[in-house]
């Protein structure tokens, strides 16, 4: 009696499984391409910088673009301004948008769906097209050249989004707290302080930081309404670098104030990249 032998099976090459890992490279490729070239182009001597063909890595490494910015210019006095209206804006957008939106979220509110509505539209509304209104509004306040100029701008475009992020948030709570906390002698504000903003951290930072990210970048506001050398932003700053003469394009210089000017953001992003995370995927499944 003969045992047949058992034919071992051949595995099978499927294509399709590379089709995921190869598209994921070119869509990271495609977004870290420009990012890469700036900051090659910061540290390129000027000759490497205009020659032909291009090169693209550098053999020779210079800081003498990073030294400009510091040397000719107040750079380090343009991030801290940076730095101020953007954090003061982002605070209190938290501030003002955390309590509204968790009264939308629990309270009764008389119109609410009106309210709804106007934040949403608001959100959607484009900022540039209230400028030539707040320019007025600037001058008749006297507030140019005043940091107000753009923390209350910032604040009021900004607020609209936070409202609505955070409510969404507040919504996915269990009740069951609040109302544990009401019977323990809780009032509204110390629920709000002590029980349900601590519950949403993730959500604060990523609301926080996507607030801070859009008031860091803002250009025609902070162009406008900024015009005293020693208030100015990143980006009116860096817009603003010229050359030794002006024919010339000080490329190293505007790649060097790009890397700086985004340094800040990804290093944010990077600390709390798992809060952000936990307040991107929180309510994403519900058990």
């Amino acid at each position: 009696m003969s045992i047949a032998r058992e034919q071992p099976t051949k595995k099978t090459f499927d294509i399709r499984q590379l089709i995921l890992p190869i598209s994921a490279l070119l869509i990271v490729a495609y977004f870290l391409a420009p990012i890469i070239w700036q900051v090659l182009t910061s540290f390129k001597v000027n000759a490497d910088i205009s020659a032909i063909p291009n090169v693209y890595i550098p053999k020779r490494i210079t800081f003498e673009h990073y030294l400009s910015l510091f040397q000719r210019r107040p750079f380090a006095l343009y991030i801290l301004n940076s730095a101020f209206v953007s954090i003061t804006s982002t605070l209190l957008c938290l501030a003002v948008g955390a309590p509204a939106a968790y009264a939308l979220a629990r309270l009764r509110l008389w119109g609410e769906r009106i309210i709804l509505a106007t934040v949403t539209i608001v959100t959607l509304f484009p900022a540039v097209l209230l400028f030539l209104g707040l320019l007025e509004i600037v001058k008749a306040l006297g507030l140019g050249n005043n940091y107000l100029a753009l923390i209350i701008p910032y604040t009021a475009i900004n607020l609209p989004l936070t409202i609505l992020v955070m409510r969404s948030f507040f919504q996915q709570l269990p009740k069951d707290l609040e109302d544990a906390a009401k019977v323990d002698g809780y009032n509204t504000f110390q629920m709000l302080w002590q029980i349900v903003l601590p519950m949403t951290f993730p959500a604060l930072v990523t609301t926080g930081i996507l607030t801070f990210i859009s008031a860091w970048n803002e250009f025609i506001f902070a162009l406008t309404f900024m015009t005293r050398e020693s208030l100015k932003t990143i980006p009116v700053a860096t817009a603003q670098l010229s050359g030794v003469s002006v024919f010339e394009i000080p490329y190293g210089p505007i790649a060097a104030a790009t890397v700086l000017g985004t340094l800040p953001l990804v290093l944010l992003v990077l600390v709390f990249q798992r809060r952000i995370v936990q307040g991107l995927t929180a309510g994403a499944v519900k058990g």
